[in-house]
């Protein structure tokens, strides 16, 4: 067997992204040692150090095609890493009540986020991806719709920025917010797991309340973040209804393909716990490559023509989200 080859092409923007990958790694390394947490994952600080290279150093142009595999293959390959730390068995364990009322959730807050961000004045993809990563998972949404929705670097970029803000904002605001509404542990749990964008945002954010609420919170959000693939192959079928000219390959795209296999497997145990740590350290790993040349991509001045309306628009979403899901607490009678 021929070792794997990597074409030289790619090479110059490939090492580029590893080399701003392991700077993202780095920082949240010195993060979690100064700060004893970790707010910022270490795929914000990669798009942030790849948009500040790209707008302050004129990049040859041998570095784009290396940049550009980064940011779409090699976060393909993160996507279908990604669903083998998801189980199905979770879910059948929450009961169906409390999975429709997440789903119904889910599906409100996509709507009411998208149309909040098309009267921001946001462009249609811009939109979509705000809706996308506000009500399922935050940047892992994000980065998994984009190229379903075939959305830009620039876009990419904008939203995970804001969205990243906000949800370092949350971990710190929600406990505060659990006291004032006085909360019990579980209506706190599900509030958490319905509202935080990412799964280490809501340990983070419930773990100070207890046991209880940690262990409600995450189930919650696995939840969430399993609705990810069927709905993004939603999504492919609904352009394809549209008019647009779109294959099998983007109402299924080979990395939601793959993401199911691997939530089927997991389901299975057939993937022994060793490997799935691995698997999860290499997706982000993948994932982290993946957004430095995301950020690599990117002028920060194109995002300067849009950034007001991003933030105004996932912070008014976000805000929609808490109102839908306290509503859904109280009619589900969640104690």
């Amino acid at each position: 067997m021929k070792p794997l080859q990597i074409p030289s092409v790619i090479l110059p923007g490939l090492v580029l992204c590893l080399a701003v990958a392991a700077s993202g790694l780095v920082l949240e390394h010195v993060e979690a040692l100064l700060t004893g947490a970790r707010p910022l994952e270490s795929l914000v600080f990669a798009i942030l150090i790849g948009v500040a290279l790209r707008s302050g150093i004129r990049l040859p142009a041998s570095f784009d095609a290396g940049i550009t595999f980064s940011a779409h293959f090699v976060l393909e390959c993160a996507i279908v890493l990604l669903g083998a730390s998801i189980s199905v068995e979770a879910i059948s364990a929450a009961g169906p009540l409390l999975v429709a009322a997440i789903a119904s959730v889910v599906l409100l807050s996509i709507a009411v986020s998208f149309t909040i961000g098309r009267l921001f004045g946001l462009s249609p993809k811009l939109a979509f991806l705000v809706a996308f990563g506000n009500s399922i998972c935050g940047n892992s949404a994000i980065a998994a719709s984009a190229p379903v929705v075939g959305a830009g670097p620039e876009d990419v970029a904008a939203s995970i920025a804001f969205t990243a803000v906000l949800g370092v904002a949350a971990v710190l605001l929600m406990p505060l917010l659990s006291i004032a509404l006085n909360l019990s542990a579980v209506q706190y749990g599900v509030f958490a797991g319905l509202t935080v964008y990412a799964v280490p945002q809501v340990l983070a954010a419930t773990a100070p309340i207890g046991v209880v609420s940690l262990q409600t919170g995450t189930l919650v959000k696995l939840i969430r973040v399993l609705m990810l693939g069927p709905l993004l192959f939603v999504v492919g079928l609904m352009r394809g209804a549209s008019g647009q000219r779109i294959s099998l390959r983007h109402m299924l795209p080979w990395f939601i393909a793959g993401f199911a296999i691997m939530v089927m497997l997991r389901s299975a145990d057939i993937l022994g716990e060793p490997l799935l740590a691995r698997l999860s350290d290499l997706s982000t790993v993948c994932t982290t490559v993946a957004m430095a040349g995301l950020g690599l991509s990117v002028d920060i001045r194109s995002l300067r023509k849009s950034g007001g309306r991003v933030v105004l628009a996932a912070f008014t979403s976000l805000m929609a989200l808490c109102g839908i899901s306290m509503t859904m607490i109280l009619a589900v009678g969640i104690m």
